[in-house]
């Protein structure tokens, strides 16, 4: 997939899917605006949620398996392809960083936690809103099941 082709869908119904939401959530990485993410802001990002494991050797990996084209940063193409075509250890992996408790759960409190960490202006209220929207079981959760139907919407 080319950025045009990314940047022709616009936005989707799936919370993955959509373009907008995408962008801002690449533009969180990418810190210094350059349409790329390095190691250093994706080990600052690790930083932000609390992330004590995030040894530059660990991003060093995470970067080669994700950098496809192989020029030491992860673009908005491959950020996508990430997003929303991710394996189940990657999704497992990016549901980690939510479940602040390992619980198993993604709860309102937690999901508002993180995006604080990342710089999100969020409300606790509409954090709930975001957990109600994907709570196909009605618990008040997320689990990891609905977390990965969430962001494999297309």
């Amino acid at each position: 997939m080319s950025k045009s082709e990314l940047d022709s869908k616009g936005s989707g119904d799936g919370a993955a899917g959509s373009m907008e939401e995408l962008k801002k959530v690449f533009d969180k990485f990418d810190k210094n605006g350059d349409g790329r993410i390095s190691c250093e802001e994706l080990r600052g990002v690790f930083g932000d949620l609390g992330s004590e494991t995030a040894s530059l050797e660990e991003v060093q990996r995470i970067m080669a398996e994700f950098d496809k084209d192989g020029d030491g940063h992860i673009d908005i193409v491959e950020f996508a392809e990430i997003i929303n075509g991710g394996s189940t250890k990657e999704l497992r992996d990016a549901f980690d960083l939510y479940d602040l408790d390992k619980n198993g759960l993604i709860s309102t409190s937690e999901l508002h936690e993180v995006l604080k960490r990342l710089g999100q202006k969020c409300s606790l209220k509409d954090c709930a809103k975001m957990i109600s929207s994907v709570d196909a079981d009605g618990d008040g959760h997320v689990n990891f099941a609905e977390f990965k139907k969430m962001m494999t919407r297309k």
